[in-house]
């Protein structure tokens, strides 16, 4: 499993009380350090060496070249002269003097995750980047984010001869700077699950993209309250058959642990082991040779991030844990879950066969 980590993503300072601070990190990589013992004890036993099981990633700033894929050149700029200052660019998403050089490496270090993933020299990875990146629109900052490092990524795939590429956005809040970024374009299937309504209070079941990416624009908005078995109904009925459909030769995953149960920032229900179902689907449904780089997102309770990502890491790191469970049956959601669900198969009937 490929990692790219970077102490520069600690550079970019929250003001007091800001839920998107640094300790997040911390959290995150305790989190993987602790889903590293795992597979070091399952695999060696006791009293064997322990050996590394990341292929670490030197994270480099992205370059003006691959931002312009997916950011305006006006808006590239304009960030850059924001940098060593100070201040909010909405009441949400601020800087701080390091908050540039962090953003730029940010976006370099999914750069730097898809290279490696194109390489062969891992078949799955984790890039682990502050500020976050799936809100942030062509040309404006918003919602914690300065640059989408996700849709750099995929762009950057892209630009590699990879044709068909899957986003897929389990943060609680809509990714809604990468649905813009790729709304009209049917080389990228995003794919989102999100509380609805919540921040930023876009992702209908409706917005199904334009022009030629008509269809490859996928929402699955959610009601509140939603637990593991609700976002397992949601990937056997909706995102795995799209997955299979697809047959993506490049998959991201805008890997966001807000839908935590503990988490402050929004209603859902998932836990550690949910999260742990949804990578393990995901990579049993991905074709062979398909890749899989995961993306840092949202995630705002401390104890949530680390229990989240060693249930991430651990299925990366090659534990298939238990064996998946028969779908849900249908009749088992609550109401308004399996109406949300059914809205958007009604939604995607023109497009894709059914679940």
């Amino acid at each position: 499993m490929a990692l790219a980590d970077d102490e520069l993503f600690l550079q970019h300072v929250a003001p007091p009380d800001h839920p998107e601070r640094g300790q997040r990190l911390l959290a995150v990589r305790a989190g993987l350090h602790q889903a590293e013992q795992a597979a070091q004890s399952r695999d060696a036993g006791p009293g064997a060496p322990a050996t590394a099981r990341y292929v670490p990633v030197a994270a480099t700033d992205a370059t003006d070249e691959q931002l312009a894929r997916v950011h305006a050149p006006a808006y590239i700029e304009q960030l850059g002269q924001l940098a060593g200052r100070s201040g909010h660019l909405d009441a949400d998403t601020y800087v701080s003097p390091g908050s540039v050089a962090a953003a730029r490496r940010a976006a370099g270090a999914a750069v730097t995750l898809v290279d490696t993933l194109l390489a062969g020299t891992a078949r799955s990875g984790i890039a682990v980047p502050r500020p976050p990146g799936h809100h942030a629109l062509r040309d404006q900052a918003m919602g914690f984010c300065l640059l989408n490092n996700v849709a750099v990524a995929a762009a950057h795939a892209r630009s590699h001869g990879r044709q068909r590429i899957l986003v897929l956005d389990w943060d609680v809040h809509h990714g809604n700077g990468t649905e813009a970024i790729f709304y009209d374009d049917p080389s990228v299937l995003f794919v989102s699950l999100h509380q609805y309504p919540n921040y930023p209070g876009t992702g209908a079941a409706r917005d199904l993209g334009s022009g030629e990416g008509r269809g490859r624009n996928v929402n699955i908005p959610l009601p509140p309250g939603g637990d593991d078995s609700v976002y397992r109904a949601a990937f056997q009925r909706i995102v795995l058959p799209l997955v299979e459909q697809f047959a993506p030769d490049f998959a991201l995953v805008s890997c966001g642990f807000d839908a935590h149960q503990r988490d402050p920032l929004a209603e859902m229900q998932l836990t550690g082991a949910g999260y742990a179902q949804m990578t393990r689907d995901l990579l049993a449904t991905l074709p062979g040779a398909c890749p899989l780089g995961v993306v840092l997102e949202g995630g705002y309770d401390l104890q949530a991030l680390t229990e989240s990502t060693a249930a991430v890491a651990q299925v990366l790191l090659g534990d298939a844990g238990k064996a998946p469970d028969e779908p849900p049956p249908r009749g088992e959601l609550a109401a308004d879950a399996s109406a949300a669900l059914a809205e958007v198969q009604s939604a995607l009937a023109p497009y894709w066969r059914a679940g």
